[in-house]
């Protein structure tokens, strides 16, 4: 029973390795689970099913993050922002990546819009990046280290509700420890991930890549990309309509109605025509659309493992063998973790599940709080990068591939999991040593 979580997820990488969609891969994986759980494929699709409404919130708000983004797309406001960044960093590959890591990086607390940002900001940026012969690889690290480091060591935005999160699964299994010790002892895994980037970004893909041959897509034709763009009244009540679909984010704490707010002001304000809409919906569903299908089906695929059972059993298995060093303790259980979230694509998902079986192996084996809560927050975040499932690379890929030169696996999924996962394992084994 172990060893159905491990071979289902390697399943599942195997097959997007192999290009195979990763919703196709996802499915596959979860009947392969099935199957060696001694269910049936009707079974196990039905539960794979019954599990998809997990997530169905995450996929709603993606969909119309995604329309608003084809709405503010339309109105040109991107275009002078993307004018200004050619401006200032036309040539300078370098600074132009970090720049885009450091926009992404606020995108998770001081302006919490996660993944939102990608397809209104990346898609106009392609051509300037060909131009430069960037290696698209290099972006996807700098986004993907955005979406996940701020909220590994900042408790702001959604990283308090990661800490949080760790903080209630140690207190639900009788650990106590305060937020600021859970960042104190996340610090030195999160330096993990800015030594991964400065990798990436200096030594990996610092060469030229020549672009890839296009692969003309399907979209809405955005006419005013084609003219000179001012700042005109449409933009300020575009704006306007931002700034409100954030505030009404932070009071409701729900994306859904954050988005669904943005995208109604965008009408009122006549900001872009009511006539229009099915094209908008079309754009936006074909930006976020796979995103939102991916964390269903990767929702499914959690509740197939857990339901059967398979991760309790490859945890339990996995604590049999935790006896003698720390050293050894700690290793087992961030290979545990990372097994996990690679299958589950959700660190946000996985902390509870793990710190249930986490923290009474730890308290047995003399960890300190804080060395628990790096073993928890680390494997929680370990996979996050990488995984094909998981919003952090997806987000990414949607923006790098909008006209078709980017590959979600091979550029995205397989540099972040070298870059993160690697220095993240190391860096948080070590601190959970330390401390």
């Amino acid at each position: 029973m172990e060893w159905i979580v491990v071979i289902s997820v390697i399943v599942m990488l195997v097959l997007s390795l192999l290009k195979v969609h990763v919703i196709f891969a996802i499915i596959i994986a979860s009947i392969v689970a099935g199957l060696m759980a001694g269910m049936n494929i009707q079974d196990t699709i039905t539960m794979l099913i019954e599990g998809m409404g997990g997530q169905a919130s995450t996929a709603l708000s993606y969909i119309l993050l995604g329309v608003f983004a084809a709405m503010i797309s339309y109105t040109g406001i991107t275009s002078l922002l993307v004018r200004g960044l050619i401006k200032i960093l036309t040539g300078k590959k370098t600074m132009l990546v970090l720049v885009i890591a450091f926009i992404a990086s606020l995108s998770q607390n001081i302006v919490p819009v996660h993944i939102a940002f990608i397809p209104i900001l990346i898609p106009p940026l392609l051509k300037l990046f060909d131009q430069m012969k960037l290696d698209r690889r290099a972006v996807a690290t700098a986004l993907t280290f955005g979406l996940k480091a701020p909220y590994i060591m900042i408790p702001l935005g959604y990283g308090l509700i990661f800490h949080q999160t760790i903080q209630d699964g140690m207190s639900n299994n009788g650990v106590t420890i305060t937020i600021g010790e859970i960042v104190n002892s996340l610090l030195f895994p999160g330096l993990g991930m800015i030594f991964g980037l400065l990798v990436a970004v200096f030594i990996t893909y610092r060469k030229q890549r020549e672009p890839k041959q296009w692969f003309p897509i399907d979209g809405m034709k955005n006419e005013k990309e084609e003219t000179e763009i001012t700042f005109n009244y449409s933009h300020a009540l575009t704006i306007l309509a931002i700034i409100a679909a954030l505030v009404v984010q932070l009071i409701t704490e729900s994306l859904v109605i954050g988005a669904l707010t943005g995208v109604i002001l965008m009408v009122l304000f006549y900001a872009v025509p009511l006539r229009e809409g099915d094209a908008f919906v079309q754009k936006g569903v074909g930006m976020m659309g796979t995103i939102a299908f991916v964390m269903l089906v990767a929702s499914g695929f959690g509740n197939v493992l857990k339901e059967t059972g398979a991760i309790d059993a490859l945890v339990q298995s996995s604590s049999d063998m935790l006896t003698g060093h720390q050293a050894i303790i700690a290793f087992i259980l961030l290979a545990v973790g990372l097994v996990i979230t690679l299958g589950i694509g959700s660190s946000f998902g996985t902390i509870p599940i793990i710190a249930a079986l986490y923290v009474p192996i730890c308290v047995e084996a003399g960890f300190s709080p804080m060395a628990i809560a790096v073993l928890i927050g680390t494997a929680g975040a370990l996979g996050d990068a990488g995984s094909p499932a998981s919003d952090s690379t997806l987000g990414p890929s949607a923006g790098l591939s909008a006209d078709g030169k980017h590959h979600h696996i091979w550029d995205t999924c397989v540099p972040t999991f070298l870059h993160f996962n690697i220095p993240l394992f190391i860096f948080g084994w070590i601190a959970s040593i330390l401390l």
